[in-house]
């Protein structure tokens, strides 16, 4: 044991007691999962005796976590990391934090959830009984995003341990930890990543078409939709609705196009790492012309912490037109790729046209109302390669790359700064859904 400022010094024997207690735990805000009510069954370390002014180690082990690891995903080795409150009583009060290091075997889903011992060290400073009682607990999950389900008791918790300190410059012997607590039974399953969290809001904007008879150059906005997206993600499929609006810049019979997810902010249900989400749409092309157009938007530059706002940045690209008229352009499917698993989501019905521009036909534009242009492959909803063909700096001709990916996919050139993490509102969904997929519990892990 520790004594003054940290010099070792002798102690009791070292006693462990077991206590049991009913407790609710409460899964991650971006799992949407109601709170768990299980039984946590808590092992306390301590000496048995020891001294005023001995420094000793506390060890929380924890025999039985309220909750289990959902039947959703596996929990990764070494990505669990408990941290817990221990309550000081007798002569000595107080809350002793112990922590745990982030260490665990891999854990199956629908399993029992393995948490590594929690230690923490405390001062003695007056003699007589000091009792330990353990009380509310954390599991954080650091893959992929840092989630943390909080475990509080929902009982009167007894003393799992007593410390007989003694006032003397001798070490003392004698004395034992004490017992107490009853067990309750609870539930079995705590939270876990599902998946998003839907934001709604935004309305519709009253921005115009464009077309006319001035085509020259400039900015055009569009109107702001409230488009109801079906998500597929990893872990399940989730239903969100954002308010979309496309705006354009025409420059010499090209359109850059920046398509903004309106007002649709929400605070971060989880931290984020920086880097890690990208998010792109397939802009549907209609009315004269056909075909689609890829926006990208940037990655998240910085984290984000649990509690920030979370703004979806402008998707950005290049619409080179393939037909002369009035062309229309539509919110369409959104991808976002975030820590290797991919999430799509694709509007619910028609969500209308946003924008409407007056095109004159470009060598090499996105297409033509037959559904093909350039010699390397076909786009547009009527192209014969499916609903996407080539992409490239001139959105579907033969500088484009082969048209199997995503058809008639204009170039883009994602440069809009991401404000703080790539997706929000209806987008975060598929943050939630596809990276968020191990809260506490996988479902959120825990």
């Amino acid at each position: 044991m520790l004594g003054g400022a940290g010099t070792l010094l002798s102690a009791g024997t070292v006693q462990a007691a077991e206590v049991s207690y009913a407790t609710e735990c409460i899964p991650p805000p971006i799992s949407q999962l109601p709170p768990v009510q299980g039984t946590t069954r808590a092992d306390i370390t301590a000496p048995a005796t020891a001294k005023v002014g001995d420094e000793v180690e506390v060890v929380w082990k924890t025999v039985q976590a309220a909750s289990k690891n959902p039947d959703i995903l596996d929990l990764d080795k070494d990505t669990v990391k408990p941290t817990g409150k221990i309550t000081l009583g007798g002569v000595q009060t107080g809350e002793l934090a112990v922590e745990g290091p982030r260490q665990n075997p891999p854990i199956p889903k629908n399993s029992a959830m393995i948490l590594p011992d929690m230690k923490a060290k405390v001062k003695l400073t007056k003699a007589g009984e000091v009792t330990l009682t353990p009380g509310a607990y954390a599991i954080n999950v650091s893959k992929p995003l840092p989630t943390d389900t909080k475990c509080s008791p929902k009982e009167a918790v007894k003393p799992a341990a007593t410390i007989k300190v003694t006032d003397g410059s001798s070490g003392t012997s004698g004395g034992t930890t004490t017992t107490g607590g009853s067990t309750t039974t609870g539930g079995t399953t705590a939270g876990g990543t599902t998946g998003a969290t839907t934001t709604t809001g935004g309305s519709t904007g009253t921005g115009g078409t464009t077309g006319g008879s001035d085509p020259g150059d400039g900015p055009l906005t569009g109107k702001e939709l409230n488009v109801e997206y079906q998500c597929r993600t990893p872990i399940g499929d989730k239903n969100v609705t954002s308010p979309v609006q496309i705006n354009a810049l025409r420059k010499g019979g090209v359109f850059d196009l920046t398509v903004k997810f309106g007002k649709s902010v929400m605070d971060s249900p989880a931290e984020i790492p920086a880097k890690s989400v990208v998010p792109s749409m397939a802009v549907t092309v209609g009315g004269a012309d056909k075909g689609k157009v890829e926006v990208v938007g940037e990655p998240n530059k910085d984290p984000i912490k649990t509690g920030q706002p979370i703004v979806v940045p402008d998707l950005k690209g290049t619409y080179k037109p393939g037909a002369s008229g009035k062309a229309t352009l539509t919110p369409g499917v959104l991808t976002v790729k975030a820590l290797g698993t991919t999430t799509v989501c694709t509007p619910a019905k028609d969500p209308g046209v946003s924008l409407e521009v007056d095109t004159k036909e470009q060598p090499g534009g996105t297409t033509g109302t037959t559904g093909s242009t350039g010699a390397t492959g076909t786009t547009g909803t009527t192209g014969t390669t499916g609903t996407t063909g080539t992409s490239g700096t001139t959105g579907t001709g033969s500088s484009g790359g082969s048209g199997s990916g995503s058809g008639g996919l204009a170039a883009t050139g994602a440069s809009g700064p991401l404000k703080a993490l790539a997706l929000a509102a209806g987008t975060l969904v598929l943050v939630g859904g596809a990276v968020l997929a191990f809260v506490p519990g996988r479902r959120l892990r825990r």
